[in-house]
């Protein structure tokens, strides 16, 4: 059994996303209504592209090109804020993605800012993220993100190691990723995220043990542990390198073993939190995001949009030229509109891979069945061992029924996740890959 067979971290994923008319932003504008929204801001700039990366980034681009960005951003932003001024919108959480960030001036960093407190509402409180890597951490940049309130920034270390960094095609050393996270703690913001993978060609359990102590030495808020996956179209794949999931299967079991025992709470496959940071229900299968920039990705209730899937230098730079001449951001042109039945295997994919897990009378709820009857494989994972029926504290006496993914079942979010995916969102990706030259089965993992 290959326990890496896709990351599912949304779904259905863009590559089953395609041409839609006659759609309209202001049709789904009651969605937005009131507080409790999220804002996602792409920048698609990169110092370099990853051997491994597989997002939305274009490299090469100077400041110019920044600034156009920018320039439509505004654009759309002036074209979204009439909209929702009149359901009232407020936004709880700001991303910023990427790409890098912070790959942006300081200039350009504060432009960013303005235009975004200048179009959309946010609560008091609101949750801001950045995400950025070593090479564009400065203390001059961080001073802007501290002063805009930046409450989490998310730094992509990847690892400690330099023989490994250069297997992954990272410009950055180990020296400058120690030097720009000593920085990001020095300016004390309240939440410090650091990513590190594993399963990279030539580690080993020492010395994916010996990044993470290091990156304890910084006592960050939360550790995100990624598995290499090279993924059609990057350069790892031209480069033919061939991965090993049984040897990064037994450093991730190590891994999670280490962080628990350093007093980790893991939240996710992915996710470790310290202790300290208390755990919050909240429902996830619903949320309503908007996504601004090109290769942002909005959630309006059964609606799901962006701009067209891209991985390569010259299809993001096609996708990017055809949103900065966009006139009408109004017209959503390429996305997917989910049935019932997309709706509950996302509600259930984007719960049970996270803890504290699927509830099951909530479940009842919103779609009136049994989840245990209309995905009668939860029962065959139960039988395994790789979910448990467990009763949760939500409240001091107020208790719920949660399917939970076993710390078996954990370590295996890569393999039973898109076993979730419906036939059909299977039959549209697969039309997606062959038109691109792939060939994947997403539930036993062969190519």
């Amino acid at each position: 059994m290959n326990p890496y067979i896709q990351y599912m971290y949304s779904y259905p994923h863009k590559t089953a996303y395609r041409p839609l008319r006659g759609v309209h932003f202001s049709d789904y504008a009651s969605v937005l209504a009131g507080k409790g929204h999220g804002l996602y801001l792409h920048v698609p700039f990169c110092e370099s592209k990853c051997g491994y990366c597989n997002l939305f980034s274009v490299t090469g681009m100077g400041q110019e090109a920044v600034d156009r960005y920018l320039e439509t951003i505004k654009r759309q932003s002036e074209q979204y804020q009439e909209v929702l001024a009149s359901v009232q919108t407020e936004f709880s959480e700001l991303v910023i993605g990427g790409g890098t960030p912070l790959f942006l001036t300081e200039r350009q960093i504060d432009q960013m800012f303005s235009l975004l407190n200048l179009h959309f509402r946010f609560s008091q409180n609101k949750d801001l993220v950045v995400e950025t890597a070593p090479n564009q951490t400065t203390m001059g940049k961080l001073a802007i993100l501290k002063h805009a309130g930046v409450s989490r920034v998310s730094l992509g270390i990847q690892s400690f190691s330099d023989k490994e960094l250069t297997v992954l095609g990272r410009q950055h050393t180990a020296q400058k990723a120690r030097e720009a996270l000593a920085l990001i703690k020095a300016s004390d913001f309240s939440c410090v995220n650091v990513d590190l993978i594993y399963g990279i060609p030539g580690q080993t359990e020492t010395s994916l043990l010996a990044s993470l102590k290091e990156a304890l030495r910084f006592e960050p808020e939360e550790i995100f542990l990624y598995p290499l996956y090279v993924k059609h179209g990057v350069r790892m794949e031209r480069e033919g390198v061939v991965l090993e999931p049984e040897i990064a299967f037994a450093q991730y079991q190590v891994a999670s073993a280490f962080l628990c025992a350093e007093g980790y709470r893991q939240d996710s496959m992915r996710r470790f939190v310290r202790q300290k940071t208390p755990r919050i229900f909240s429902e996830c299968g619903f949320g309503t995001s908007i996504g601004l920039g090109c290769g942002g990705r909005s959630y309006l209730g059964k609606l799901h949009f962006c701009s067209p899937y891209a991985i390569t230098r010259s299809e993001c730079i096609t996708h990017l030229k055809e949103y900065e001449e966009t006139k009408d951001f109004m017209s959503i042109t390429n996305g997917i509109l989910l049935s019932e039945e997309e709706q509950k295997r996302r509600y259930i994919i984007r719960h049970l891979l996270i803890r504290p897990g699927l509830e099951r009378n909530r479940y009842q709820e919103l779609f009136g069945k049994d989840v245990l009857e209309e995905f009668p494989i939860l029962r065959e994972w139960i039988e395994l061992k790789f979910v448990a029926l467990q009763e949760v504290k939500c409240q001091e006496t107020f208790r719920q029924s949660y399917f939970v993914l076993t710390k078996t079942g954990l370590g295996l979010s890569d393999y039973l996740g898109p076993q979730l995916i419906s036939k059909e969102i299977i039959r549209v990706m697969r039309e997606w890959e062959a038109r691109h030259g792939q060939a994947h089965d997403f539930v036993s993992g062969e190519s």
